[in-house]
């Protein structure tokens, strides 16, 4: 194995790879998402080695992300479970474990094979992780930022209240401009 366990289960945690599938479907937002920027999150999020995605299967994972973000933007945890149930019996295999002949330690997959193209593979490993969220939590695993001018998703887990956007840049943004128009109106008067 080219890692230890321990850094091997950190990468691999159900919350890095839920983490990886919000930041791939942001990556994969555009119409035309370039190739380098998805290798580099993939890399980000702990593949090792030689990560060669072609514009072919960039295509595949975009539309493997734009079925994700229906999970992102379930309401509720019933909403989210629904549509991870569509999309693992449309698109899943059966769960089953592999070591990749050896590479890592055993984990679970459920995309019809080791050697499954790049859209496949996010789609499934995106609804295993998302789904043992909703298991876990009760809760949807994460949603769509509320800022307007922002569409990216984000994992909403942790302690305290759920957040409503995906970053603090985001939330900054949006109540300076609620500020704006909290000040504006009251000078019209």
């Amino acid at each position: 194995m080219p890692s230890t366990a321990d850094d091997w289960s950190t990468r691999h945690s159900v919350l890095t790879h839920a983490r990886r599938a919000a930041a791939l479907v942001n990556a994969l937002a555009d119409d035309h998402p370039d190739p380098a920027e998805v290798t580099k999150v993939l890399k980000a999020y702990g593949e090792v080695g030689t990560v060669a995605v072609t514009p072919r299967d960039v295509a595949e994972m975009r539309t493997a992300a734009v079925r994700l973000r229906e999970v992102f933007a379930a309401a509720d945890a019933d909403g989210a479970a629904t549509a991870l149930n569509r999309l693992l019996g449309e698109y899943t295999g059966p769960l089953r474990l592999t070591s990749h002949g050896g590479d890592s330690p055993w984990h679970p997959h459920i995309d019809r094979d080791d050697d499954a193209p790049w859209g496949e593979w996010l789609l499934a490993s995106s609804c295993l992780a998302l789904a043992v969220l909703v298991w876990d939590r009760q809760h949807p695993p994460g949603r769509i930022c509320a800022s307007p001018s922002c569409s990216d998703v984000f994992i909403n887990q942790g302690s305290g209240p759920d957040r409503r956007y995906c970053s603090r840049r985001c939330a900054t943004r949006e109540r300076v401009a609620a500020h704006r128009r909290q000040q504006g109106s009251g000078a019209a008067e």
